[in-house]
């Protein structure tokens, strides 16, 4: 009989910021019975991913193991972790777990893509367990950037797991749960196997700050501004918009929330009970009669996405808004990495337009929802595990992790995405690797990344593109003359000459010089006919374009 073994396995999240997908195993190499924790997204760039909306891990090997998997188990709300439940779950056909908050956006995204929101089911905290196959699933607080943020104790035969998933050393977080040593020292008496751990963060040496240090800077801000205020930060910190929204409204000023995410979140958070108090708000309509001094608008976009009502704001008039020299943009955010260039553009663009643009520069309007450093080791100290997994960051992060529970005295590895790795001994050791990646959702559909789409967009966006169209008669001899069409090229040659008439005449040249073999067979004749034109545009414009070739021929009825 073959021995059980316990495994972990990264879809995503473990090299990177963003979309993560754990995958937990335990029994006959081979025949696991799994688990999943979380289901994130990460975002595109133009860069990388020019037109593609939302960027999702593949879940091929775990699809072609369905029948072996217990279920999904959500730690919180935040796009990263959720994102990608509704788009991806029809693949698993699995009951997905969260505690009330994360279930109530969960069931959202699942409704928003047409999927059953029934399939989420709501957990309570430890003690309440979850029985799935050989895992028993416990959810305890930890403090977050986000309301009812959770950690995950998953007991096995072979041992305790626990997963940290997102959290900061917060006492006093101003909504949510806050973050509790004791608590916490209590789920290490137990004896833990492994700590899967938050690395966001293990580059900063410095203590973490709590939620509370913001409430006086901010309210001087609002006091002190001169004209209209508005801040952006991310819509899932509820705690960050209700210290927004207090400092604003004794300081006299209306408070406009505007962005669907931001609006989507408040309620929620209301309906689940978490968010109290919060001050009364007015609609864009309402705030348009509001004297610019008495007033602050809330908005999303903070990381510069293109859609949002930052970047609309920073573009000219968002829902009859607009801002003006005086008024006050504050970035209550850090900028996620990768997003730089796109907040970028909307502070240089509000800039221009006078306004006063303030970042967390000085500390003094953001705090991270991410342990550093030294929680770090103090969580190390309080849980106590045989061997500790750094997981949520980029490659340098999970490495200096690793190196840091190394000195303390933990076994430890950096696990990348799709390595699998026994956890049943005293040490992590690597047993096998598969295929991982992403796919990407397109408008409403959703391509492979390996299909060509992305791959094509970014060919064109580096050199362009030419269209060649071409008439045969029945006896492959040219109708008229070939033409070209240009898109995303200079329009002229080195000689000042129109480049598509340039085309032009090459191809007509060189369908006189064609042998009757070429003329007959579209593959050679395709092929030659890019190749020129691609010689032709390198010499004329020094660019190397996508080229598509369209022959028509005419035959007899």
């Amino acid at each position: 009989m073959s021995k059980d073994r316990l495994i972990y396995l990264p879809l995503g999240g473990a090299g990177e910021v963003g979309m993560n997908a754990y995958v937990f195993g335990y029994g006959p190499k081979g025949r696991e019975r799994l688990i999943l924790v979380d289901l994130g997204v990460t975002f595109a760039d133009m860069a990388s991913s020019p037109g593609v909306d939302l960027i999702m891990p593949d879940l091929r090997w775990l699809e072609d193991r369905r029948d072996r998997l217990e279920g999904i188990i959500i730690t919180h709300a935040h796009e990263d972790h959720v994102g990608a439940v509704g788009q991806l779950w029809h693949k698993l056909k699995v009951p997905v777990y969260a505690r009330d908050f994360t279930a109530r956006i969960a069931r959202l995204k699942m409704q928003d893509a047409g999927q059953d929101p029934e399939q989420v089911i709501t957990v309570g905290k430890a003690p309440e367990a979850l029985e799935l196959g050989p895992f028993r699933v416990q959810f305890f607080p930890v403090a977050h950037s986000l309301p009812e943020a959770s950690g995950v104790v998953i007991d096995t035969p072979a041992g305790r797991i626990v997963h940290s998933g997102d959290f900061k050393a917060d006492r006093t977080p101003g909504v949510g749960e806050a973050h509790d040593p004791e608590l916490l020292a209590e789920i290490g008496r137990s004896g833990v196997k492994a700590l899967l751990c938050d690395s966001t963060n293990v580059m900063n040496k410095h203590a973490g700050r709590s939620e509370a240090t913001l409430t006086d800077p901010i309210a001087q801000l609002m006091r002190d501004a001169r004209g209209m205020v508005v801040a952006t930060t991310f819509a899932s910190n509820v705690a960050r918009l209700k210290t927004l929204a207090v400092a604003a409204h004794e300081a006299g000023r209306s408070v406009c929330l505007m962005g669907r995410a931001m609006l989507r979140m408040t309620q929620v958070a209301t309906e689940a009970g978490i968010l109290k108090d919060f001050p009364p708000t007015i609609s864009p309509e309402a705030a348009k009669d509001v004297p610019r001094e008495n007033l602050l608008l809330i908005v999303t976009g903070s990381q510069g996405e293109r859609r949002a009502a930052s970047a609309q704001l920073a573009r000219g008039t968002y829902m009859g808004l607009n801002m003006k020299e005086g008024d006050t943009f504050l970035f209550s955010s850090m900028t996620i990495p990768g997003n730089e260039r796109e907040v970028g553009r909307v502070v240089n663009a509000l800039s221009q337009m006078g306004v006063d643009v303030l970042d967390n520069s000085e500390r003094l309007y953001h705090v991270s929802g991410h342990a550093n450093r030294p929680d770090l080791e103090a969580m190390h100290d309080l849980i106590q595990p045989q061997m500790l997994i750094p997981i949520h960051g980029e490659h340098r992060m999970l490495h200096e992790h690793a190196k840091l529970a190394i000195a303390r005295g933990m076994q430890s590895m950096v696990v990348p995405n799709g390595s699998i790795v026994d956890l049943s001994g005293a040490a992590p050791v690597l047993v096998d690797e598969v295929e991982t990646g992403r796919v990407y959702l397109d408008g409403s559909r959703m391509i492979g990344a390996m299909d060509g789409v992305v791959r094509d967009r970014i060919r064109m966006a580096i050199g362009g593109h030419v269209f060649v169209t071409l008439i045969l008669d029945e006896e492959d001899d040219v109708l008229g003359d070939p033409w070209a069409e240009i898109v995303g090229l200079r329009p002229t040659g080195k000689g000042g000459q129109p480049l598509n008439e340039i085309i032009e005449e090459e191809l007509a040249q060189y369908l006189e010089r064609a042998g009757a073999k070429t003329m007959a067979d579209d593959d050679k004749l395709n092929d030659g006919l890019r190749r020129l034109v691609r010689q032709v545009t390198m010499e004329e414009i020094g660019k190397k374009p996508e080229v598509t070739i369209v022959v028509s021929r005419l035959m007899n009825d």
